[in-house]
């Protein structure tokens, strides 16, 4: 059983900022299901991030664009728009590489960025916008502790990112790669919970 010195322990000592979460086989949560999530902060008041293998094909950018009222030209590139997570699904953020910055960029962590506002839409749609782009539609929240008692509870696997794995498009197989940066097949996973 988790005890609340061992949770205490585990925000002392980690910080998953700028890491990769793989949703282990049996999370009980369906909306997590076979996840890949890219932690943007963490910290002793919890965590956030972002989703990064799940699209959203009913929302294009295009789209998003005109009902945000942003000019783009007819050479704008399709970027697809991906399901960040079931916090504020109204609510854009785009992960990118740190090759573009804004007053309101945020640099995370091993050449991460993320721009939360109109600016980094508008220079995309101009195709002026960062190298590599994940945009994303919501996100995933944790509270104080939370994480790091589903992490003991083996519901996730933390990793390093790799930009490959965050802005790859083989949405589809991006939860197995990623099992597979760690030599993992998912068949081969214990369901036991302990620790280590």
């Amino acid at each position: 059983m988790t005890t609340e010195q061992d949770i205490s322990s585990l925000q002392d000592n980690y910080n998953l900022t700028g890491k990769i979460l793989i949703a282990m086989p049996f999370l009980s949560d369906p909306r997590f299901s076979q996840t890949v999530i890219y932690v943007c902060g963490h910290d002793s008041q919890g965590a956030m991030g972002l989703i990064v293998n799940k699209g959203l094909p009913t929302v294009t950018f295009k789209d998003l664009l005109t009902q945000m009222d942003v000019t783009f030209s007819e050479s704008s590139e399709q970027i697809p728009v991906q399901y960040g997570g079931p916090v504020e699904v109204g609510r854009g953020f785009v992960l990118h590489s740190n090759d573009y910055m804004s007053e309101s960029t945020v640099l995370i962590e091993n050449g991460f960025a993320m721009t939360a506002t109109l600016d980094i839409l508008r220079a995309m749609a101009l195709n002026q916008g960062p190298r590599d782009t994940l945009l994303a539609l919501g996100y995933v929240g944790w509270s104080a502790g939370q994480l790091e008692n589903e992490i003991q509870q083996n519901g996730w696997l933390p990793i390093e990112a790799n930009e490959e794995l965050v802005f790859g498009q083989d949405l589809e197989n991006k939860w197995r790669q990623a099992l597979a940066t760690l030599g993992i097949d998912p068949a081969g996973l214990s369901f036991e919970i302990g620790h280590a």
